[in-house]
């Protein structure tokens, strides 16, 4: 009787097979190595500035409120999110289970005939009976290795980060609706400038006409006068279609037809005329930010999947019951003779598998190794996110100074050059001249007004457009 535990124990440390020379490779990085104060020093920084929930309302466009609100609540990308976390939920409760004791029952029931020449004597050798069985079991397997609690940690882990990424598919589809929307701003305005282009050339045009019937002009100037408005139309037939594909587009995230995109009116967004940046930066982003968080919850799922495989090595101890009753005839079914209980335990010893075990635990590290990289690496674009709304906006601010006074100057000599050549002290040529200029001056403040916009919510979308999710 003493030789059993020892041999017992000899069984267990033969069934440990080895984990030798598996482990991680990486980590998550720390926020802090990351250096972004300098680049990041260009905007004012405020304590306050995190983007709202509904980030969009800073544009002050009623439209567009109504158009991301419609998007979210009936967009096929929020509801295949959505579907994503119920799965990851049903996983995780199915993974809690083992954690505690499984009962089941059973019932069968035969009419057979049994043989004359196996254990049954006459009168049941050779008769027809019917053989009864009902059986209730349990059963419970001691988590001493910590298997299934790691088990569920990860389940727990991949279903916050579902519920992160349908947080992140939330601000990438509102972030979408509103950089289309942009982009019919662009469209619309760059349709005023050429629309105002075209109303000029056709002025132009007449007056050539009266100047060539004074003799004034000769046919050089009329072709040329002849020829501005149709390249004016060509450039509004253009921007007509950039305005119509982003109405299409926008109705496409909406989750409808083209024929929704119809009813878009011109926008009307206020103007942006400030950004900051809040305190902080980088290391509140990391509960900031979605994809982060979801990059993040799959490096903890990873960790408790390598727990899960690391436990595999050891010995697994079920404690199996049962109880029922079993008769060959219906008689004596449920009598007291009839009942059969039954209780033991079950050890399962890994001895020698190939490899299996070795290989799966090696897989589980690499795919941690994967996770903390990926986690790493959506860190470092998160920054780089923000950075590139920073520079954009600096330089912005920088071209908008330049435009203005650009534009004043352009506006003036354009006014110049088409008095001088009314009065016949200038060719036509210098008022073509002029106002190729003042054209240029005004698409390119229109250009501007459409970056700071998209500066804007870029920079909202970087900042995690308003996700507060905790570690």
């Amino acid at each position: 009787m003493r030789a059993r535990p020892a041999l017992l124990a000899s069984l267990v440390l033969a069934g440990c097979a080895s984990q030798e020379g598996l482990q991680k490779h990486s980590a998550p990085a720390d926020p802090l190595q990351l250096k972004a104060s300098q680049s990041l020093a260009r905007l004012p920084v405020n304590p306050d500035a995190w983007p709202s929930e509904q980030w969009w309302k800073a544009l002050g466009d009623p439209q567009l409120d109504a158009l991301i609100t419609e998007a979210l609540a009936g967009s096929p990308s929020i509801r295949l999110a959505r579907a994503r976390v119920n799965r990851a939920v049903a996983l995780a409760e199915a993974a809690g289970a083992p954690l505690y004791p499984q009962v089941s029952a059973d019932f069968q029931s035969s009419r057979q005939r049994l043989s004359e020449n196996f254990i049954y004597p006459r009168p049941l050798g050779g008769a027809y009976v019917w053989q009864n069985n009902l059986q209730v079991n349990f059963s419970y397997e001691f988590d001493f290795w910590g298997k299934n609690r790691a088990a569920l940690d990860a389940a727990l882990g991949q279903q916050k980060a579902a519920e992160a990424d349908a947080q992140g598919a939330t601000l990438v589809l509102s972030s979408a609706i509103a950089l289309a929307y942009v982009q019919l701003v662009r469209a619309s305005d760059q349709l005023d400038v050429a629309r105002d282009l075209l109303a000029q050339r056709e002025r132009q045009l007449a007056l050539v006409h009266e100047r060539l019937a004074a003799g004034l002009d000769s046919q050089i100037e009329l072709k040329q006068a002849e020829t501005a408005p149709h390249e004016s139309r060509q450039r509004i037939a253009q921007l007509e279609e950039t305005a119509d594909l982003a109405r299409n587009q926008i109705a496409a995230l909406l989750g409808q037809g083209p024929d929704r995109g119809l009813a878009i009116e011109r926008p009307k967004p206020g103007a942006i005329t400030t950004l900051t940046l809040p305190s902080q930066l980088p290391v509140d982003l990391l509960g900031r930010r979605p994809d982060i968080m979801a990059s993040r919850w799959r490096v903890e799922a990873a960790a408790k999947d390598a727990e899960v495989a690391r436990a595999e090595f050891y010995p697994n101890i079920n404690l199996l019951a049962f109880i029922g009753f079993q008769a060959i005839t219906w008689t004596h079914f449920i009598d007291a003779g009839s009942f059969y209980p039954g209780i033991g335990p079950a050890i399962h010893l890994p001895i020698f598998d190939g490899g299996r075990l070795r290989g799966n635990l090696g897989a589980k590290y690499a795919d941690y190794d994967a996770a903390a990289e990926q986690y790493n690496q959506a860190l470092a674009d998160a920054l780089r996110d923000v950075a590139d709304q920073v520079v954009a906006w600096r330089s912005i601010e920088r071209q908008d100074a330049e435009v203005t006074a650009a534009l004043a100057t352009a506006q003036a000599a354009y006014d110049l050059s088409l008095a001088r050549y009314r009065a016949g002290l200038a060719n036509y040529l210098t008022v073509l001249v002029t106002q190729f200029q003042l054209t240029a001056q005004r698409a390119l403040a229109a250009e501007l007004r459409a970056r700071r916009l998209e500066a804007a919510i870029g920079l909202a979308k970087a900042l995690g457009g308003g996700y507060t999710g905790r570690t």
